[in-house]
């Protein structure tokens, strides 16, 4: 078992901290951006690059504004409606993917409207380095010593400073799987298959993978006999699970 004393941050500049968690969010950017540069030079996503440039700024903004707010409406309600000046507090962590995950997919949807293109195809290149980045995100929060997992006595076990006793090292168990995901996805990229068939699979990958790790989570709040997390994995799968049937059905 082991002690959990990772400092979250690298460096101070009087009042600014610069940490690890912040860091893994732009590996994941640029991780994104430069795959999705690599597809618009492969034409496997008909838009310039100019026009690349314009999305990923909208898609970061989706991003962190939509994993906020799940944060806050999905997660931590109470919490936030006592301390209204920690919503914009990101630097503290708490980012819900399935709130960062709609509001890209609403940008991307109203962005490949715009552009003609197809929605399914954007997704299909960008759902890619998503299940990478997914990885980064997932080692700042071990850094940071949050979403940790529930009371363990396995040799594993890591005592973190916000938490009793010794805990499942959760958030490395998702980024463990989420780099199976993006190991399976990336070597599908290049098979012929209609669009959307990449984005079906992460969905329910990432949804069914998710929903057992939440059995060793350390729980925000229950509904019934399952978690938020798992609840939310729900019409996730049902979405992935349906859209590889309709490409099937298709085919």
């Amino acid at each position: 078992m082991w002690v959990h004393n990772l400092n979250p941050v690298i460096f101070s500049l009087g009042p600014l901290e610069v940490r690890w968690y912040g860091l893994m969010y732009v590996l994941s950017f640029i991780v994104i951006y430069l795959y999705a540069r690599a597809a618009v030079k492969q034409n496997k996503l008909k838009i310039s690059m100019k026009e690349l440039d314009d999305l990923m700024i909208m898609l970061v903004a989706a991003l962190i504004i939509g994993a906020r707010l799940g944060e806050v409406l999905f997660y931590n309600p109470s919490y936030y409606i006592a301390n209204p000046s920690e919503i914009i507090a990101i630097w503290h962590g708490g980012l819900s993917f399935h709130g960062g995950l709609i509001g890209v997919l609403i940008i991307g949807y109203v962005f490949a409207r715009k552009k003609k293109i197809s929605f399914l195809q954007l997704c299909d290149v960008f759902v890619v380095p998503l299940a990478l980045a997914q990885v980064f995100g997932r080692i700042g929060n071990f850094i940071n010593g949050e979403l940790y997992g529930r009371v363990t006595t396995l040799p594993w076990g890591i005592k973190f400073p916000s938490a009793e006793g010794f805990r499942h090292p959760s958030q490395l168990y998702e980024a463990a799987y989420d780099l199976l995901i993006f190991g399976f996805l990336f070597f599908q990229r290049n098979l012929k298959r209609k669009p959307g068939y990449l984005l079906g699979w992460f969905l329910v990958l990432y949804s069914v993978f998710r929903f057992f790790t939440e059995y060793v989570r350390e729980p925000d709040f229950m509904v019934g006999p399952l978690t938020i997390g798992q609840v939310l994995n729900i019409p996730m799968f049902i979405a992935g699970a349906y859209l590889l049937y309709r490409i099937r059905k298709k085919s």
